[in-house]
């Protein structure tokens, strides 16, 4: 009986010991499953990663190949790596006869003036890794033989560990521009010539014929100086008037019209283009008599109307000498009116069209970044991935480019501020949030002028009613300026502190030179640099104009206190708000958990373009409960409508007061573009006035909300569109 209990015990023993090792087996097995599984996704991922890199870089190669300017790349021995079609033609070296080859043997450059060598800037940019600009006057001498006069810079090429492992040089052919500037100061010189000359009078009237230039050779003609002439007196004062008499009542036989005596016959005939020579006597100012022939020019703007009449007059006395000058000053006079008529039709095409200058103005300030966000967009997506410390740094560059682009548009700003045409976003905004955001962006400038930058941290959370982008565009400014014309080794201290009621006051503190209280009169005029022009520094002297504007009309002011010596203190008071509230349907909304996706839907997508983080996160969160959609967002128009072509949303929700291009002009290059106008796209925006929602519905909205969400109406208007689209990609597929 115990034999038996010890076998059954035994058999127990056993039993549970192969059971125990079956299971470890198939915990193996299912870890080996998991195993492959992963490294299934991590090798489709690499090959993602991998397609990414080389679409990445055929768009660059297409870039290249696409822009104006030339361009050459080098290795970090000088050697050259890349030649694009522009730099080919300018150097006259193909690609493949250039690669390998050393950049000063490729690019030979020299000094216009002296034609000694000039030194090629790759050399000092991978020597010290600084952006190196060409010096002026510089002329590329092509193998093929043409010369050309050069403009731009060379940048270095840096790697994931920012350093430098090749340049880039950016040139472009300046050889048109520099002759046209030259034929500009030569019409200059000749202008001046003329009026200057003591040969012979040149008298300038307006179109009432009253004198506005009196020349020097009038002064010695006639005896009268300027002083006693301009705005008093017409030619006709000068003349003898029985001769004036006489010669309007034979112009008035010969034109069969009635011809008051004076300077009026004379302009008869000019205003009519009717070419004359005047032969007349002038009385000098001691009463002498001179005779003196004279022509007489009707001076027209570009629409052909009369603005005033140009008298040139001669001593009749030395004739034969006369008729040799006025045949010389007819010629030069024809090339001087036909030079100035094109210069007045450009600088009138400028007047009339400033905003294509100011386009192209953008365009210039684009160029240079669009290098900078290019490939800082590479680096981020470069193969291998970024560490988390490099990551980080491409963000901060990248957010600091994108910031940039959008500044570019202050020149604009002031116009549409002053037609009243610039629409902000009034809501409740972090300014913590937005002063930390600076911080990091003007961290690098105060360090290089090494400027101490301090910021008091807020002691409880801070929202004021403004426009966030408009915000920080004005404390940027201040910040800029702070440390731009600051002291080197000087502070800047940004402080909150309360105003007046229901209002808080920062301000920017510096330790500049200060202003006396002439110029700070003069502070807030556009285009006035308070005698800063010559200096070093860059400016426009229109930021602080636009900041005070801008801080107005999101109901604020805008102030300054400054002591020579001791610095200034620049102030922006706005109303205190409470923070971003929400209805209670969205809280109850976060604690109700998603219901799992029913078998076979697919999921779809929403892309929000939102420049205000609290929005952002708001209909994150909202779109979490929904496990029928995914969402990804966008700060601004064009990073969005990039992606919406990319990535074909299902639904676009955009907000109408965006940086740079705003929601109405999004939606009509979406509705423009074939491959994203039959995404249906819904607005969401603080602009709740009936006629901003009117407006969005004209333009093409599906939808029209408004701030704060309510949830309810946000999700019915967001299934409106989810319907809208599944009809309209059915509708697709069976075409």
């Amino acid at each position: 009986m115990v034999l038996l209990a010890l076998l059954m015990a035994a058999f127990l023993v056993f039993w549970g010991i192969q059971k125990t090792q079956q299971a470890e087996k198939n915990l193996a097995h299912l870890d080996t499953l998991r195993l492959l599984a992963a490294q299934e996704e991590s090798n489709r991922q690499l090959l993602a990663a991998n397609a990414k890199a080389q679409e990445d870089a055929q768009k660059l190669a297409v870039t290249l190949d696409s822009i104006g300017d030339a361009v050459i790349a080098t290795d970090a021995q000088a050697r050259i790596t890349l030649l694009n079609p522009v730099a080919q033609k300018l150097t006259g070296w193909t690609l493949a006869q250039a690669i390998g080859q050393p950049v000063d043997e490729v690019f030979k450059i020299i000094n216009k003036v002296s034609r000694e060598p000039v030194s090629v800037p790759v050399l000092e940019t991978l020597a010290h890794g600084t952006v190196q600009g060409l010096a002026n006057h510089t002329v590329l001498l092509s193998r093929d033989g043409p010369h050309y006069d050069i403009a731009d810079s060379c940048a270095p090429i840096r790697d994931a560990d920012g350093l430098v492992v090749g340049a880039v040089l950016v040139f472009r052919n300046v050889t048109e521009e520099y002759a046209a500037q030259q034929a500009l100061r030569q019409v200059s010189a000749l202008q001046k010539a003329i009026f200057n000359s003591a040969n012979f009078s040149s008298i300038a009237t307006d179109a009432q014929g009253v004198i506005q230039i009196f020349n020097v050779g009038a002064e010695r003609m006639l005896g009268y100086t300027a002083a006693e002439v301009v705005n008093r007196i017409t030619p006709a004062d000068l003349s003898d008037p029985q001769e004036m008499t006489t010669r309007a009542a034979s112009l008035s036989t010969e034109l069969g019209t009635e011809i008051a005596p004076g300077f009026e016959s004379l302009v008869f005939k000019a205003s009519r283009g009717i070419e004359d020579i005047d032969e007349r006597t002038y009385i000098r100012k001691d009463g002498r008599r001179l005779p003196a022939m004279v022509s007489v020019t009707a001076l027209r703007d570009e629409n052909e109307a009369i603005i005033g009449y140009l008298l040139i007059g001669t001593d009749n006395t030395a004739r034969r000498a006369a008729e040799v000058e006025r045949e010389r000053l007819d010629r030069v006079l024809r090339d001087k009116n036909a030079e100035l008529e094109a210069a007045r039709a450009a600088a009138d095409k400028a007047n009339l069209a400033k905003s294509e200058f100011l386009s192209g103005m953008s365009h210039e300030l684009r160029s240079p970044l669009n290098a900078i966000l290019g490939f800082a967009q590479l680096m981020e997506s470069g193969t291998p991935l970024p560490t988390p410390s490099q990551k980080a740094s491409i963000d901060q560059i990248l957010r600091a480019g994108w910031y940039l682009l959008e500044l570019i548009n202050e020149v604009l700003d002031l116009a549409l501020i002053e037609s009243g045409q610039l629409s902000l976003s009034r809501e409740p905004v972090s300014l913590s949030e937005v002063l930390q955001d600076c911080q990091t962006l003007m961290a690098p400038a105060a360090l290089k002028k090494s400027v101490s930058l301090q910021f008091v941290p807020l002691t409880l959370p801070c929202f004021v009613s403004a426009d966030h982008t408009r915000l920080k565009q004005v404390v940027i400014n201040l910040l800029s300026n702070a440390i731009k014309y600051n002291r080197q080794g000087g502070n800047v201290t940004v402080s909150c502190h309360e105003g007046a009621k229901g209002r808080i006051r920062l301000s920017v503190q510096d330790t500049g030179e200060g202003l006396p209280a002439d110029k700070l009169a003069q502070l807030f005029q556009p285009f006035n640099r308070l005698g800063k022009e010559d200096s070093e520094e860059e400016g426009t002297g229109i930021g602080l104009v636009v900041s005070k504007r801008l801080v107005e009309q999101m109901g604020g002011e805008m102030g300054v206190v400054s002591s020579v010596g001791a610095g200034s203190v620049f102030w922006v008071e706005l109303a205190l708000v409470g923070a971003p509230q929400f209805n209670d349907e969205v809280n109850e909304m976060q604690l109700v958990q998603a219901a799992p996706l029913a078998s076979g839907e697919r999921v779809r997508t929403l892309l929000y373009v939102e420049d205000n983080r609290a929005n952002m996160e708001l209909v994150r969160q909202l779109i979490a409960r929904r496990p029928d959609l995914r969402m990804f967002g966008a700060e601004d128009a064009t990073r969005g409508m990039a992606l919406a072509r990319e990535h074909q949303p299902d639904v676009i929700l955009l907000d109408i007061n965006l940086p740079v291009i705003n929601g109405l002009q999004a939606l009509k290059i979406l509705q423009e573009d074939e491959d994203t106008r039959h995404i249906p796209v819904l607005a969401l925006s603080a602009n709740a006035m009936p006629r901003d929602i009117e407006r969005g519905l004209a333009a093409g909205f599906l939808r029209y909300l408004t701030k704060p969400i309510r949830v309810t109406e946000f999700m019915d208007a967001l299934d409106a569109g989810l319907a809208l689209a599944q009809t309209q990609r059915a509708a697709l597929q069976e075409l």
